[in-house]
């Protein structure tokens, strides 16, 4: 990362950034330099959120920043920007801003930059670990989020099944976890038909990838995510510009993989497991067909209306694996619907559960963190959409109505053991930058898990 945390014995000269809001301008303009307020009020400061005046010293050097914030701000992560508007050099928060631990990791993460096929200009920026911050637990979050974004980044043609299988048993080796995989063919043998059903098609072979950590007696805290590789949409084949950021379709494992990082990292006292379907979704003479019925794990028959409603099904095999040994806390994590995009958009993933405590804590945990999700309900009457007239499912619905609700439906069909489910449809990936944010694969709700689990769990 082009941006870095240091200590205060580290810092050479650190130049003071002053976060200024139209309220404490006057007591931040009392402790600038002459020459460095002579040089804010000439170039008419405002003191705006988001602006940015560097203030030079007599002596050509720089005096420190000014830097627009708000009182409460509305994105904490904003502080993020600095990561690529600062010229190099180290810096201290002289005034800090309202949450200067967020400050902090938005500067981290704004640092973040996807260099594997070749590097870009960066401009290499550290900051001192502001008062009363826990320095471990930043880099922890930033190193899992960089993590995740690596992943969702890498093409498909670097990053297919063996290779979402390699970082599972990366992570494991490092953190000392057990990791089990079912490939190809023993898939039918190991009961996950339907992960085979959508994976078969593929040179790349299918697999289940089932990574286990932690003290057996203490509590099962379960993550599974929706690891498909690339999506073609098989026979029910994507347009072109539908398939352009298909490599980000194994984002929901990305993002339990980050999140598997995080729990490990924190050594929390909870038996993990993460469990990760992964496929390609390709097309060729063995391709499954709309129309065609499969068994599922669970026992449950699935007619397929579509096949590019393929991670639901995926889904439903790793879920009832899961769902066996009744964890305490099941969560699943899926760019499964464009239909939750169509409701709240890229930055708002949707949240599923019936159980209104985790809820409640998921959405206080990710104001905090600046991590939102958006709770939607599993409403039981489109549970008719899901029936079929030879099958005890159907996996796409026709008409379109509430696509993400019958998604997560069809999932509960196959949860019900669980001590608590929580599914949440992600995009997994930024449009745009924005200040801690780069244009690209993005972390999605781990940190708010993080979060909560650490406060549920005790770290």
């Amino acid at each position: 990362m082009a941006a870095q945390l240091i200590h205060a014995d580290e810092a050479l000269t650190p130049r003071p950034i002053w976060c200024v809001t139209p309220q404490n301008w006057r007591t931040v303009a009392s402790d600038l330099p002459a020459l460095a307020l002579a040089f804010a009020e000439a170039s008419g400061f405002k003191a705006e959120t988001g602006s940015v005046l560097v203030l030079p010293a007599a002596d050509g050097a720089i005096a420190g920043v000014l830097v627009g914030c708000e009182e409460a701000p509305r994105d904490p992560l904003a502080f993020g920007r600095l990561a690529t508007a600062l010229p190099a050099g180290d810096y201290v928060l002289a005034h800090p801003p309202a949450d200067p631990r967020l400050a902090a990791l938005g500067f981290l993460l704004g640092g973040y930059r996807f260099t594997r096929y070749g590097k870009r200009p960066v401009t290499d920026v550290r900051l001192v670990v502001p008062a009363g911050v826990d320095e471990a637990d930043l880099r922890r979050t930033a190193e899992a989020v960089a993590l995740t974004r690596d992943l969702v980044n890498t093409p498909a043609n670097d990053l297919g099944p063996a290779e979402i299988e390699a970082a599972v048993r990366a992570l494991a080796a490092r953190f000392g976890a057990q990791v089990n995989v079912t490939t190809g063919d023993d898939l039918l043998a190991a009961n996950f038909p339907l992960v085979h059903a959508v994976g078969r098609a593929s040179p790349r072979a299918p697999r289940l990838i089932d990574l286990s950590w932690g003290d057996p007696g203490a509590p099962k805290v379960t993550l599974v995510g929706k690891g498909v590789a690339f999506d073609t949409g098989g026979l029910d084949i994507k347009p072109s510009s539908g398939m352009l950021l298909m490599k980000k379709d194994m984002g929901g494992a990305a993002n339990a993989i980050g999140l598997a990082q995080m729990i490990m990292g924190r050594d929390l006292p909870v038996r993990l497991r993460l469990i990760v379907p992964a496929v390609e979704n390709a097309i060729d003479g063995s391709a499954f067909r709309p129309g065609d019925v499969f068994p599922s794990r669970k026992g449950l028959t699935v007619e397929i209306g579509n096949t590019d409603a393929e991670g639901r099904l995926i889904l439903a095999d790793a879920l009832s694996l899961a769902d066996e040994e009744a964890p305490e806390l099941l969560i699943d994590f899926a760019t499964l619907t464009g239909a939750a995009r169509v409701a709240l958009g890229p930055q708002l993933p949707p949240a599923y559960t019936e159980d209104d405590t985790l809820a409640a804590d998921l959405a206080r945990h990710g104001a905090a963190e600046a991590d939102p999700s958006w709770r939607m309900p599993l409403w039981q009457p489109y549970a008719g959409m899901l029936d079929s007239k030879i099958a005890d499912l159907n996996n796409a619905p026709a008409g379109g109505f509430a696509g993400s609700i019958t998604a997560a439906l069809f999932l509960q069909r196959f949860v019900s053991r669980a001590g608590a489910w929580l599914h949440l449809d992600i995009y997994a990936w930024n449009p745009s930058a924005r200040p801690g944010r780069p244009e690209g694969g993005e972390a999605q709700t781990i940190r708010a898990l993080d979060a909560l689990l650490a406060e549920r769990y005790g770290a």
